[in-house]
């Protein structure tokens, strides 16, 4: 009998991870609140919950791929969450990068209804859900991880379990701020070499094949317009790399960590991605 799995987030990245589960088997029955990608996942056999309260009663094991903190809170133990009906033995895969205190804030409330959570944080972006190459960065009890890996590898290449709750959220915001850091030093690097005359596919495939090669760098001229096909449009993927990166200088405060760069390019995200008369 196929997992009863519940999805609750379709946007860029949770679309496509739902997609794979779909097609691979499972028994999976989604919620978002935009009703397209519900009839998109259901004409390809998933169920479609009309609450996250729907998902908390059908599924054995719930993923969330919501877009920040408050998101998570919602959809788990606030008025109509997954908790009010999830049965006992459930497991939850936070996917979204959230603060490890919120992983472990929900874990505490889920445990009392024999509920256990995971923090399972992902990478690799929309292309890299529908590709099936994401990094998965895992936190949290054992058993429950390996219940989970046959879900995480219908969209994963790379699966990581890496320790204690909250481990996963922390990978992912110290993962994060190295991308958008590295976003920062792409933009300068491409724009004085354009500004200087330079060809920019040139300058490309110079920084391919030299020491300043990186995932982020290669392609740039692709890069850092991804605003123009993410859901929310350019200035939602701004508030999202602001999230992520208020995270992470929360987080370095906690342990009296500085991180100027991440100050830095919170600061500068609306340059980097060229965007600043769209969202002034």
């Amino acid at each position: 009998m196929a997992t009863r799995v519940g999805f609750i987030g379709l946007g860029n990245m949770g679309k496509p991870m739902a997609i794979n589960l779909v097609k691979a088997g499972f028994d999976l029955m989604v919620y978002d609140l935009r009703p397209e990608p519900m009839q998109e996942l259901a004409a390809l056999g998933a169920k479609c919950a009309r609450s996250a309260n729907e998902i908390g009663n059908h599924a054995e094991i719930i993923e969330l791929v919501v877009v920040d903190d408050a998101q998570v809170e919602a959809v788990t133990f606030q008025e109509g969450g997954v908790l009010a009906t999830a049965k006992p033995g459930t497991i939850i895969a936070i996917h979204s990068t959230v603060h490890p205190r919120t992983v472990r804030n929900v874990a505490a409330l889920a445990q009392a209804k024999g509920v256990t959570v995971i923090d399972a944080e992902v990478s690799g972006g929309e292309r890299g859900a529908y590709a099936k190459t994401l990094c998965y960065m895992v936190g949290g009890d054992k058993r429950a991880f390996e219940k989970c890996r046959p879900l995480f590898a219908t969209s994963g290449a790379s699966i990581f379990h890496l320790g204690e709750l909250g481990a996963g959220a922390i990978t992912k915001l110290a993962h994060n701020l190295i991308v958008y850091v590295n976003m920062l030093a792409a933009s300068e690097g491409m724009k004085l070499a354009q500004t200087a005359g330079v060809d920019p596919a040139a300058m490309e495939q110079v920084v391919h094949a030299g020491a300043a090669q990186s995932r982020i760098a290669d392609h740039w001229s692709q890069q850092h317009k991804l605003g123009a096909t993410y859901t929310t449009g350019p200035r939602g993927l701004m508030q999202l790399i602001h999230k992520d990166l208020r995270l992470a200088l929360e987080l370095g405060h906690d342990l009296g960590l500085p991180l100027p760069g991440a100050a830095l390019t919170q600061q500068l995200i609306a340059r980097i991605l060229e965007i600043e008369n769209q969202v002034a």
